[in-house]
This record gives C-alpha cells, structure tokens and sequence, in this order.
C-alpha cells in the first residue's frame, strides 16, 4: 500500500547527538563514571516516569543528586544533562520541507521537558522562520504524550490520535527496538542504521 504518512524520530535523524557531551561535562562538574549512572537511570522506572511525564523536573533533579551525591547547582546539572543536545543540520530541514507536499508529517520521540525546552530553543535560534513543531502535522512527545516507544500501544495512540492508518504510514527511526515496536504496530518502518542519515533515504 502507498504510504501516505511519515512519523519521523528526532534524536540521531533530525538533531545530532553526542552522549560523550554529557559525560564530559558531569565529570567537569565532578561526577565521574556518568555512563553508568545513566545506564541506571534508563533502566529505573524514574527515567521512564520522566520520560513519560509522571514526575516533574524538580523530582528527577532531586533523585539524580541523591543518588549521584552531586552537589552543584541546578542549573549545571540541567545544562550539563542537556549538552548531548547537538546541531540540526540544515539539510535535514530542508528534506522535511521536501517531504512536506507529498506526505503527511509527524514526529514520535521519547525525550523529557529538558531536553524538549532546550532543543526547540535551539532550533528556533538556528531557523527563526518557524518553530521546529510547524514542521509538522504534529509532533508527539513522550513526556506529553505519556507513552513512549518502543511500546506497540504508544504507536496505536498516536495513529488514532493522528487519524492515520498504520498501513499507510512509514516509520523511521535509529533504534531499532524503536523499529521492533513500529512494526508490531502494523507500520511500515525504516531503520536508519549507523552512519545512515535521512538524506539517504528513498521517501
């Protein structure tokens, strides 16, 4: 069936990242070994309830410096959580400004209010035409959207939230659990594998 929707990832397919950033600056700020405190983290239920919106900003700030025994400011550790937050690379907007006319746009990514208010200030510095999510029919946010991927039943929220159908759509992503999920779901995915970057993409 042709597909007549893309639901786009945003983290390593629209907006470069690098996890390096963030373990350097925590061990500036003198937390050495962050890789496996954050390996913690991801496999918590906190990070998931943050990622998923269920507990604030304030409450993660509070549970990261108690298990970390971190004691800097606020502010730090939030810059220092959003460093792996990196560039959107100009032509990767102008490919979505491609796909615009022929396709309707979506977006899916798990993130968290910081790294959400931080990358659309980023955008909109480095792109003042329009805010990163006017790209979009719309875009969905984990910690908004209260699911997350790969979880088959956060991807059937979103297509009948969109009123789209699975069939139709095209999912793409760079991990592939994420892809896993997609496909569970009844979507078409593409995974966009290591060193692959939209552009390469036949849509």
């Amino acid at each position: 069936m042709t597909a007549k929707n893309i639901i786009l990832d945003l983290g390593g397919v629209l907006l470069n990242l690098s996890f390096p950033k963030t373990e350097e600056a925590f061990k500036t700020l003198g937390l050495s070994g962050f890789n496996n405190h954050f390996s913690q983290f991801k496999a918590s239920p906190l990070f998931e309830e943050l990622e998923t919106g269920k507990v604030s900003k304030e409450q993660f700030l509070e549970h990261f410096k108690r298990e970390t025994g971190l004691v800097k400011p606020d502010t730090a550790i939030v810059a220092a959580w959003n460093a792996m937050l990196l560039d959107f690379p100009p032509e990767r907007v102008q490919w979505l400004e491609t796909l615009a006319g022929r396709y309707r746009l979506f977006l899916y990514s798990n993130t968290n209010a910081f790294h959400h208010d931080a990358f659309q200030a980023s955008f909109l510095e480095a792109f003042p035409k329009k805010p990163f999510d006017d790209y979009f029919d719309k875009a969905y946010y984990s910690h908004i959207l209260g699911l997350r991927k790969p979880y088959a039943a956060s991807y059937t929220a979103l297509l009948n939230d969109a009123g789209i159908k699975a069939a139709e759509t095209i999912f793409i992503d760079d991990t592939y659990p994420n892809i896993e999920g997609a496909l569970e779901a009844g979507l078409q995915a593409i995974h966009l594998k290591p060193g692959m970057t939209v552009l390469e993409l036949d849509v």
